[in-house]
């Protein structure tokens, strides 16, 4: 993974990458790493980008706890932008999901958009709110075979930092 990322990563005069090689359950690890301090200026607004991660936290493992301490880390004008497989489309899909996810080895807990709501306490949520995930730009008409908003089962949203 770590060869990959650095294959893909290259800096520029437009703005610096990193990789941080740690664990979203230990935010902490996360911000005291040198390589953060180094790219991102946090004086500055930033997006926090937390697309397809965290359904692969179970509630023991705090996930709600995890993104309060990253983002109590940024500035004012961040934005938490983030995607989540939903539970309340179809439960006994994701359910089924679930069980073969951990099979596998790999948590899956899909959230209903109760609990991925929880993730944005605090924000100013951006329009259009907490959606489908097809249903994020209802001006750009979704293309087949997903005509309908509610055909991808999950939640996104973006949530800006008063």
């Amino acid at each position: 993974m770590l060869a990959h990322a650095r294959a893909l990563m290259t800096s520029r005069p437009e703005g610096r990458t990193a990789f941080i090689a740690a664990d979203l359950r230990s935010p902490d690890t996360i911000l005291g790493d040198p390589a953060l301090a180094a790219t991102l200026d946090l004086e500055q607004p930033v997006a926090l980008m937390l697309i397809g991660i965290l359904h692969h936290l179970p509630d023991d493992a705090d996930p709600y706890g995890a993104v309060a301490t990253l983002l109590a880390a940024l500035p004012s004008g961040s934005h938490l932008v983030l995607v989540h497989p939903a539970s309340d489309f179809d439960r006994e899909a994701m359910v089924r999901m679930a069980a073969t996810a951990q099979r596998g080895g790999t948590p899956y807990v899909a959230r209903d958009k109760a609990e991925t709501a929880k993730f944005f306490d605090g924000l100013e949520m951006v329009e259009p709110g907490l959606v489908p995930i097809l249903g994020w730009r209802p001006d750009v008409e979704p293309s087949p075979p997903h005509g309908d908003v509610n055909s991808v089962w999950g939640w996104c949203g973006v949530g800006r930092k008063p």
